[in-house]
């Protein structure tokens, strides 16, 4: 252990957030503008608390971070202010540490040793941010450039999509020689980086920097091209050695049994937060404002989340976040979600601390429309939920009724899987059960030479997944397109998804 007393005596200290009443008059990320140098001394005492322990539970992939990040390594790297080699080893597992430095929700964090006794030794080590400040570092001193191949394969892969999964998967391959298309439907690059996650979580000059990157590198990308559509499959198979599906799972949950659902001002939450992101890239107004209105948000997911802080910037009159279970304790149960899984506590994001309410056990009965077919307000019941022998969840109203003024509805309730799409019609491919694509153990599907990563082959889950699912099926394109690889080895296919909502 590089300072063995280092947790006993330095508690932690997050980065510093910009005040709430502030940041929420524009869409800028929301922590605070620090001058690199003053940053860089706050992580590097932040990371002399890593105990460097003898089983890292922070990088192991069923509790920890699922790209094995080496994270006692570049702790200790930006402890002694090496940033150039703690880049260099963030990167050797990580192709986008600027992204998940911002946008995770650290899994690494709550399966940190430091975290069991976290009264005691004030919490876990701040990885997110020493992660983050390692990646800003490089960018701003020049040490991320491109990393040309050395050699060429003679090979040519097609990706379908640009989300976080598309984009580890593309950049590996044409680092190992072969010649990458990547292909987006929509008319921006980044899948749900660009268009999902709103400017004040991810900036996004951050994610153009990375496609600039690439594209120096050599990767090709074709937007305003939906493959099925714009291009036929069958033209794919001919131009292309192999193929990587990586469409997502943006097949999102609605429940049209509600009465009213069919008013106007009732929406899905993607229809809120990719208008309000296309704004935000000077698209013109969104033509699904908050600005003046009253908001609820049906879940209690990060999309919510999302929808709340867009919220508030768009000038909500108020907004109610509501969820059926139970208010989470405040600190980890070890009965229910015992160290180091992920913990069933709590969680109140920057969103949350802008203003808002929120609401427990309790269900949308009804909505109320006006002459006009306009949302004027919801019916809200308590509920409790209950599951049956087999595990069935039901929710069952147990108390009166109570009407909210509501004049805008966002279900933010998750995700149900892939999209149907033509692509899948024309490669032949059906959806599992879980709504998503299956694979074998090199994430190669039913069909020869096409592969899956991502959403589309796990079902809605984090950013971290993604990436570390487009590194895997990358290292299985490569193996089947050379009969071997130098990538790195994929993350074992049948560890299970993280049970964080979204």
């Amino acid at each position: 252990m590089p300072d063995p007393q280092g947790f006993l005596h330095i508690r932690k200290k997050d980065a510093p957030k910009r005040p709430a009443s502030e940041r929420i008059h524009d869409w800028r990320e929301i922590y605070a503008d620090q001058p690199p140098v003053e940053r860089n001394r706050e992580v590097s005492v932040q990371a002399r608390r890593c105990m460097d322990c003898g089983i890292p539970f922070c990088h192991s992939g069923s509790s920890g971070c699922p790209l094995g990040n080496l994270i006692p390594e570049w702790n200790d790297l930006a402890r002694r202010g090496r940033w150039d080699a703690a880049i260099d080893r963030l990167h050797a597992t990580n192709n986008f540490p600027e992204f998940t430095g911002r946008v995770c929700p650290a899994p690494c964090e709550a399966a940190c040793v430091l975290s069991i006794a976290e009264n005691d030794t004030g919490g876990s080590v701040t990885i997110k941010r020493i992660e983050q400040a390692i990646a800003d570092t490089a960018w701003e001193a020049g040490t991320i450039t491109p990393q040309l191949p050395t050699i060429n394969t003679g090979k040519k892969v097609a990706v379908v999509g640009s989300g976080p999964a598309g984009l580890a998967a593309a950049q590996q391959l044409t680092r190992a020689g072969h010649d990458v298309t990547v292909y987006e439907r929509d008319d921006r690059l980044g899948g749900l980086l660009r268009y999902g996650i709103p400017a004040f979580k991810l900036d996004k000059s951050v994610l153009d920097q990375r496609l600039s990157q690439m594209r120096a590198e050599g990767t090709h990308f074709v937007i305003e091209c939906e493959v099925g559509v714009d291009v036929r499959v069958e033209t794919l198979s001919e131009q292309y050695d192999a193929v990587v599906l990586a469409v997502g799972a943006l097949r999102a949950r609605d429940d049209d049994s509600i009465p009213g659902r069919d008013l106007q001002g009732v929406h899905l939450a993607m229809s809120h937060l990719v208008p309000s992101n296309r704004e935000g890239e000077g698209d013109g107004p969104t033509p699904l404002s908050a600005h003046g209105k009253h908001v609820v948000i049906i879940g209690g997911g990060d999309t919510g989340a999302d929808c709340l802080g867009t919220a508030h910037r768009q000038g909500a009159a108020s907004v109610t976040q509501l969820d059926y279970n139970p208010e989470p304790p405040s600190e980890r149960d070890d009965a229910r979600s015992p160290w180091p899984a992920w913990p069933l506590v709590l969680r109140t994001s920057p969103a949350h601390a802008e203003g808002g309410v929120r609401r427990y056990q309790v269900a949308v009965r009804r909505f109320v429309g006006d002459e006009g077919g306009n949302l004027r307000a919801m019916v809200l019941a308590e509920v409790e939920v209950k599951r049956d022998a087999d595990g069935r969840r039901s929710i069952v109203p147990i108390g009166e009724e109570v009407e909210l003024p509501c004049d805008m509805a966002l279900f933010a309730i998750g995700f149900d899987g892939v999209e149907h799409m033509a692509l899948l019609d024309e490669y032949g491919l059906s959806l599992n059960r879980r709504g998503v694509l299956s694979c074998g153990p090199d994430y190669q599907t039913t069909v020869p030479g096409v592969f899956v990563c991502g959403d589309a082959h796990r079902g809605a889950s984090l950013v971290v997944w993604a990436i570390a699912e487009g590194r895997s099926a990358a290292q299985g394109v490569d193996t089947y397109l050379m009969g071997h690889s130098e990538l790195p080895a994929p993350v074992h296919p049948t560890a299970l998804p993280l049970a964080v909502s979204r």
